[in-house]
């Protein structure tokens, strides 16, 4: 038997609001985890979300949408992504929102199927 499960992320159930007021929304899939970010100006994973979550950062792939981050590897290299730039990274990595425009971005998680 074969499904198609469709979820629509502007109405997740899942979303936070981080400590500099950046949200992000949350939609889970069978296979794969899809956030939607809106990350403000000055806002840092490591001093924005880290502390809250108390997590440190977990692979993904990401999109960017809008605006640009810059993300750091546990190793310290360093990337800046920009609008239809797709990346993945390691876990334990930083990102920071680059300049003075929100930075909209998807990211995608896998999900183990049990």
């Amino acid at each position: 038997m074969s499904e198609i499960l469709v979820k629509n992320i502007s109405a997740a159930r899942n979303s936070r609001t981080f400590l500099d007021g950046s949200k992000r929304s949350v939609v889970f899939l069978e296979s794969i985890v899809v956030g939607r970010g809106e990350y403000l100006p000055g806002w840092r994973w490591s001093k924005h979300a880290g502390p809250q979550t108390r997590k440190d950062s977990e692979a993904h792939i990401g999109l960017v949408i809008s605006g640009k981050m810059r993300i750091q590897t546990a190793d310290g290299k360093r990337v800046t992504v920009s609008p239809g730039d797709i990346f993945e990274v390691d876990p334990g990595h930083d990102a920071w929102v680059v300049g003075k425009t929100t930075c909209l971005a998807l990211d995608f998680e896998h999900r183990e199927v049990t």
